[in-house]
């Protein structure tokens, strides 16, 4: 069976939106484009690329495909990103006619939540998301991401597409793994863990019996 991996770039107010560049995203008018390159240095590289070891094909939306397919295929040179990204499966979810001229890329079709569902149940390595806010969101509301790699930046971004957003639904995580990078960058890795469970810090309400007791014992 195959897994459903998120592996995002999120402020610490979970907006994830445009993290490359200007240009990249500005839908809303957010103007914030390009907020992580300040924080890479080699430490950050190094623990990204280990996403990318394991085998894996891309699950992407539309938009972050359409910027993946005009950036990736032309790297110049040995970079290895390039290399597994232009090799690999790229699934897209897309509501358009799919005409991709990126090498082994496929539409999910009509109805991504049932595609999806017969890939996972199928056999081949993890499905991996990149960007692609809008799919999450409807991945998150039928379940169907198993491990949330997230990529905490240190600063706060306000307005923007977030990654727990109006798919949202509530869930324990269990932590993985964790580290972070001398420049603040926190790298932890979670899956879901069944329900939320709720308690209190308080006791119940005493009884009148028992307030009566009380009383009665002072």
């Amino acid at each position: 069976m195959r897994r459903v991996i998120t592996a995002s770039f999120i402020s610490l107010d979970g907006v994830m939106q445009a993290p490359g560049g200007p240009d990249e995203d500005p839908t809303g008018g957010f103007r914030h484009g390009g907020w992580t390159f300040h924080y890479f240095d080699e430490a950050t590289g190094k623990t990204l690329f280990e996403v990318f070891e394991k085998p894996f094909d891309l699950l992407l939306g539309r938009k972050t495909y359409d910027i993946f397919a005009a950036y990736w295929p032309h790297v110049q040179g040995d970079d290895p990103i390039a290399e597994k990204f232009n090799g690999v499966t790229k699934y897209v979810a897309t509501r358009g006619d799919a005409k991709f001229k990126w090498n082994k890329s496929q539409s999910l079709g009509s109805d991504v939540v049932a595609a999806l569902k017969e890939l996972k149940a199928g056999e081949g390595p993890d499905l991996l998301i990149q960007g692609s806010s809008d799919l999450i969101q409807t991945l998150l509301r039928h379940g169907l991401i198993d491990e949330f790699n997230l990529v905490i930046f240190p600063l706060v971004l306000g307005d923007g597409k977030k990654l727990f957003a109006g798919g949202a639904v509530p869930a324990a995580m269990k932590l993985l793994r964790m580290q972070s990078s001398p420049t603040g960058v926190i790298f932890a890795a979670y899956r879901p863990d069944g329900p939320v469970k709720t308690g209190s810090f308080v006791g119940p309400e005493p009884s009148e019996e028992e307030i009566e007791r009380r009383r009665l014992l002072q």
